[in-house]
């Protein structure tokens, strides 16, 4: 069975750090590209950033680039999500999700294997 769990959400203040993981199972992690997204209250879902399955090729939403920084651990069968100067505005449920092939498209539709989310609260 396919699954992927992420771990690292909680409460910080704003200018804090956390650091996300998604931990895959029941398959091999690489080649799939893989992604992050969150989703506020009232919002649609928002793509943050992707990265190629190899991890050598990234891409970072406007909202987050020079804070936020993806990657990987294909050992590991592990993905994470570094994030660095939180702002209130970053509060939101917080996913992976994992692609069908190697190429880090932008399309969510392109993401077919999701977890559950964790909680990010980012106190002023």
């Amino acid at each position: 069975q396919v699954q992927l769990v992420e771990s690292g959400g909680g409460l910080v203040q704003a200018g804090g750090s956390l650091r996300l993981s998604c931990a895959a199972s029941g398959w091999t992690f690489r080649p799939n590209a893989m992604a992050w997204f969150r989703q506020a209250p009232g919002k649609e879902r928002e793509l943050l950033a992707t990265i190629s399955g190899s991890g050598g090729s990234t891409y970072y939403a406007d909202s987050v680039k020079g804070r936020f920084i993806i990657s990987r651990d294909n050992a590991k069968n592990t993905g994470y999500l570094e994030m660095n100067n939180l702002k209130p505005e970053d509060t939101a449920v917080y996913y992976c999700a994992a692609a069908k092939g190697a190429a880090p498209l932008r399309s969510r539709a392109w993401y077919d294997n999701w977890g559950q989310g964790t909680q990010v609260t980012v106190s002023s």
